[in-house]
Order: C-alpha cells, then sequence, then structure tokens
C-alpha cells in the first residue's frame, strides 16, 4: 500500500538540515536578551571632588572632678563625739562638719594660759625692779652691776612671756582642730568613719571628702598627632595664647546628653606621657545647678577647624579589614576601588588627607556591592557637590 520512492529519501536530510539551525538559534535568542539585560550598566549618582573648609569635632574621654577635693582629716587626736553632716550634704565655708572630745585640749590650754599671766606678772616685777635701780644707780647709791643684773633678768623675763604665749597659741589651736569646719564651700563625699570612732593625726583614713563643684574640671588626654594640629590652628607664640582663641568645648555626659553650657580648656601638661604618647588637658565647666559631681564621667567634645581639605561622604564608602575604600569613575565610566585615608569626620562626612585628590569624581551612593573595573552610568547633579556639603 505504501509507495516509496528513491527521491524521497534524499529530500527528509535535506528537510532536517534546514530545520536544525533555526531550532537551535530559537533556544538561544533568549538567553542572549537575558544576558544583555544583565550586562547594562547601572545608573549611579556621582560628584565631582572639590576643596572646602570643615568643622571638625573630635571626643575625648574624661574625668571630672570638681575644682577643689579637700580630704578632710583630723589634725589632734581622739573621739569623734559629734558628726554634723551626712554624705551628701551641701555645706558652706566655715561650717561645722566633726567634733572631737576636746576637753584634753581645753584643760591645757587652759594650762598654758595660767602660765602665760604668770610670765607676764614676773616680767612686770622684773620691770619695776629695774626701774628702781636706775636713779640709785646714778646717784651712785649701788653699783652699775646690781643695774646689769636687773636688766638681764628683766630680759629673760620677756623671753618666759614669749615663750608662754606661743605655747597658749599653740594649745589654742589644737583646741580649734577639735572642731573640724568646712575650708571650702561644697559636697560632703563619703564618711567612714562613725561617732565614737578614735582619730589620731596624720592617719591614712580620712574623715570624708569634702568637694567644691561649683566648677567641674574635665581631665583628658590627646594624643601626639591631634595635639600638633590643635596647635597648629591658632595663632600665637605660647600656648597660653592660643588656649585664649580656642572655642568653647562641650561635654557629652554618660547617658550620652549633652551638657547645657560649654567650657573652656584651660590648662595643658607641660610633657607627654612616655607610656601613653598622649598629654593631659584640662577642660572647666561651670556648674552652677550641681548637675555634675566628682567622679563622673564624660567625652569632651573639641572642634576644630580645617581649611581647604577634601571631603567624602560616609555613605560613598566601603569599610574593609580596617581600610576605607571609595570607587573612582574612570575613563569609559568604569569604576576603580581606591582606598583613601581618614583624619576626621565633619557631620556625615569624612576628610581626607590621602588617595584622592580635587577634581576626582566619586560614586556618591549605591557603593556597598560595586565590583572594581565595573561600568555605570553615571548621574552627575547639577547643583553643589554631594561629597563637599557639610
Amino acid at each position: 500500500m505504501y509507495k516509496t520512492t528513491r527521491n524521497s529519501f534524499f529530500k527528509i536530510p535535506v528537510l532536517i538540515g534546514m530545520c536544525l539551525p533555526l531550532l537551535f538559534w530559537g533556544c538561544g535568542s533568549g538567553d542572549g536578551a537575558k544576558d544583555a539585560k544583565k550586562k547594562e550598566a547601572p545608573a549611579l549618582p556621582v560628584a565631582t571632588l572639590s576643596l572646602s573648609d570643615a568643622t571638625v569635632s573630635t571626643s575625648y574621654s574624661a574625668l571630672l572632678e570638681g575644682r577643689v577635693n579637700v580630704e578632710i582629716r583630723p589634725q589632734v587626736d581622739g573621739t569623734l563625739r559629734k558628726i554634723y553632716v551626712d554624705e551628701g550634704d551641701y555645706v558652706k565655708a566655715g561650717q561645722p562638719l566633726f567634733q572631737i572630745d576636746d576637753r584634753l585640749y581645753r584643760e591645757q590650754y587652759n594650762s598654758a594660759l595660767g602660765a602665760q599671766h604668770a610670765a607676764e606678772a614676773s616680767l612686770a616685777v622684773a620691770r619695776l625692779d629695774t626701774e628702781k635701780l636706775v636713779p640709785l644707780v646714778q646717784n651712785k647709791v649701788i653699783s652699775e652691776i646690781q643695774l646689769k643684773s636687773a636688766q638681764a633678768h628683766l630680759q629673760a623675763s620677756r623671753a618666759a612671756v614669749e615663750q608662754a604665749k606661743a605655747a597658749s597659741r599653740s594649745a589654742a589651736l589644737n583646741l580649734e582642730y577639735a572642731l573640724i569646719k568646712a575650708p571650702v564651700s561644697g559636697y560632703i563625699g563619703t564618711i567612714p568613719l562613725r561617732q565614737g570612732s578614735l582619730v589620731i593625726k596624720n592617719q591614712s583614713q580620712f574623715l570624708t571628702l569634702l568637694c567644691d563643684v561649683s566648677e567641674i574640671k574635665a581631665s583628658f588626654s590627646m594624643s601626639e598627632i591631634d595635639f600638633i594640629r590643635f596647635r597648629q590652628q591658632y595663632a600665637g607664640s605660647s600656648i597660653e595664647e592660643k588656649l585664649k582663641r580656642v572655642a568653647p568645648v562641650s561635654l557629652i555626659m554618660a547617658d550620652g546628653s549633652r551638657y547645657e553650657l560649654k567650657g573652656r580648656i584651660k590648662t595643658i601638661s607641660g610633657q607627654f606621657d612616655t607610656a601613653t604618647g598622649s598629654v593631659g588637658i584640662e577642660a572647666l565647666f561651670p556648674n552652677p545647678k550641681g548637675l555634675l559631681r566628682s567622679g563622673n564621667t564624660g567625652k569632651v567634645v573639641v572642634e576644630s577647624l580645617y581649611k581647604s581639605v577634601l571631603q567624602v561622604p560616609q555613605a560613598a564608602t566601603v569599610e574593609l579589614q580596617d581600610k576605607i575604600f571609595v570607587f573612582l569613575l574612570g575613563k569609559g565610566n568604569r569604576l576603580k576601588k581606591q582606598v583613601i585615608t581618614v583624619s576626621g569626620t565633619s557631620g556625615n562626612n569624612y576628610i581626607v588627607s590621602s588617595g584622592l585628590n580635587a577634581g576626582d569624581t566619586i560614586v556618591t551612593t549605591g557603593v556597598e556591592k560595586l565590583q572594581d573595573g565595573a561600568p555605570i552610568k553615571p548621574l552627575r547633579s547639577s547643583g553643589p557637590s554631594a561629597a563637599s556639603r557639610p
């Protein structure tokens, strides 16, 4: 029933050969479109760098202390009879703090005062005896030797009076020391001893620590490099002259809040600490409300002005293995991954000390997944350079 001719066998291979290329072209055309889509360069914003001035805020960990911290110690021996204050009380200069049993010192003072009065009476008698002998010697009733002897006795009596007065003053001081008063105004610290405790002069343990916190000293350290930059910013032939030109500093308290009043840097240590390579600095903050206390911690924020520097947004950088990178726009709109050195921060910008030059163009956002050498479509801003904005 089926009829096959010779020519039919030759026609079938020809048809298959013509269809195969069309089949393979149809299968591969979809993948080619996908690859082309994948290779399409992303459009990213770029900015050209230029020099500008920047204000850099650098924070340093600080220990806070009162303007005056006085260790209250006994200057006489005895037992504590009274404690007039409690821990945390605010006291004024001259206010009584502690009373040491003064009965012994009161008796010593009375005894010394009596000895002084006796010496003064002896002096009066010696003076009368000397005055009485003067006319007798002039009239040659008695010899001059008797007058000289009386005068020597008068001089000894004067010395005895001075000695007695010194003993009285010493006894009066001991009696006065038995009542311990506040040498300055401030807040009472810890009171380790209690009423009835035995105290001795020159003991290692103090009765309390009295802190004058009307002003607070914030002590911090600055590295040698930071100090050199800090010193070069201000005119003046001496550190004292430079400090007069330093802008007020701020204080960040332990909870992260900013203290409402600003302070000023008052002193800088005369030498560097060889162990840490840093120099000690003290800033003084007013504390009229007593919000700050000795022993608090915080951070002193020092603002420095950098002139004609390069700035890049922090969002334009990538950190990897303690290095900071940006993506430079090169020839053919291809990217180059460039490491930079940062000397500080100004707002949301890094201040670049090396790795970039004015006129360089960098990608400003979307840099997290970029690769070195990848092409992009740069989107240039018509406004001010984003890389130089504070």
